[in-house]
């Protein structure tokens, strides 16, 4: 009987430009045979290299001094973006991981329909993984929220914005994205908004946690009241941050810096979201929590709520516990610890997964996980699962969820 899945072949050596189809391979025949092509996937969290695409980028700087500057970083011809150097980490993410593949440094990609270089990228990771519709965000840029000069983060996400709604997502694929919020500049957040509130494609806003703004100063009310009444999701995107925090630069190894950093920004903005009553203030906007895994919500819920009880007039606005806000929140599961299942099972339990959670791969950084991480789970039924994988999410965003 023929099971539809490809005979087993040998890959060769894979590297920087390998093919996403050959790095995918085992991943592709592990999909299918879980009959997942058959199930509604949606990935939350995937990345695309915004720098490949770079002149095309900055030339939609709506700034004549920004767009200038950028241009002016030209090296053996090639315009590259020394404009936004301010990442607060060596660039060694891809180095002793378990893939050694950044999506798109030197890897062909042509289409026969002309299609963007990075929607072919998208399109070949969307294939192999079995996935319907994908969030995609940058990379680079999700250090720029450390940029010392404001008016740089505005224009570069008002250039990258611009150009990722006309040229990426403007296929019929079922691509999409939460968009670059420079949250240095309130107004500036708020023209965006207004600008792409409507867009098909753009299922929210995105935060870049990698900075040191409080999320609860009033400056951004309206903001969030905005993002609340067109219906759509505030998402917080967690990252590394090693050179620029005297507490972690004091690791000296990047695994450390990864296990600590890209929870700790995430904690520190949720613990003023809840403590401050952003909830209460604004109970028809949805948060959502990206890349920073599962194992510190508990910890979040446990830790707010024991200090709530005690101090309960530091939180006048609150009307509930801490961890009864948080459970009602947005999480994406990449990376999921999976060390100990009966840990993780409280986790799940403690967030509400089967409404709560929402499926993230993270492709194509070295820790990513396929949609397998979830199936393979023996403590939650089918049901969940196939919520997980997808429903929630369509729910969350308004997908089609193409009869599945």
């Amino acid at each position: 009987m023929d099971s539809g899945l490809e005979q087993p072949r040998e890959l060769k050596q894979l590297g920087k430009a390998s093919d996403t189809r050959e790095t995918l391979a085992h991943a592709k025949r592990a999909v299918l045979e879980r009959g997942l092509d058959e199930w509604l996937v949606v990935d939350v969290d995937a990345h695309h290299f915004e720098n490949q695409s770079w002149s095309e980028v900055i030339a939609e700087i709506p700034s004549d001094v920004v767009r200038d500057i950028a241009h002016s970083f030209v090296s053996k011809g090639q315009v590259h973006p020394g404009i936004m150097q301010s990442s607060g980490w060596p660039p060694n993410q891809s180095i002793g991981g378990r893939v050694s593949h950044d999506q798109g440094l030197e890897e062909l990609a042509e289409s026969d329909d002309g299609a963007h270089r990075d929607v072919v990228l998208i399109r070949r990771a969307m294939e192999c993984m079995a996935i319907d519709y994908q969030i995609t965000f940058p990379t680079p840029m999700l250090s720029l929220g450390l940029h010392p000069e404001v008016e740089v983060e505005v224009g570069l996400a008002e250039g990258y914005n611009r150009w990722l709604t006309d040229r990426i997502l403007s296929t019929e694929d079922g691509i999409y994205s939460m968009l670059y919020l420079p949250f240095s500049d309130p107004e500036a957040c708020e023209r965006i908004v207004e600008q792409y509130g409507d867009h098909p494609k753009v299922s929210g806003f995105m935060i870049t946690s990698v900075r040191y703004k409080p999320v609860h100063h009033n400056q951004y009310m309206r903001l969030y009241r905005m993002i609340e009444e067109r219906g759509k999701t505030l998402g917080f995107h967690a990252g590394p941050n090693w050179q620029h925090d005297g507490y972690v630069g004091q690791l000296n190894r990047f695994i450390s810096m990864h296990a600590i950093t890209f929870v700790l920004c995430n904690i520190i903005h949720m613990t003023n979201w809840v403590i401050n009553g952003l909830p209460e203030r604004f109970p028809n906007l949805p948060v959502l929590w990206i890349e920073s895994g599962l194992s510190w919500l508990p910890f979040m819920q446990q830790r707010l709520d024991s200090e709530y009880l005690m101090r309960s007039s530091e939180a006048p606005n609150l009307k509930r516990l801490p961890s009864e806000y948080i459970a009602e929140m947005f999480f994406t599961c990449q990376p999921m610890e999976r060390t100990n299942m009966k840990l993780l099972e409280g986790t799940f339990e403690a967030i509400k997964a089967p409404t709560q959670l929402l499926y993230a791969s993270d492709w194509p950084h070295w820790d990513f996980d396929l949609p397998t991480v979830i199936t393979d789970l023996p403590f939650i039924d089918e049901e969940a699962k196939r919520n997980i994988l997808g429903h929630n999410a369509a729910k969350l965003f308004g997908l089609d969820t193409m009869g599945k």
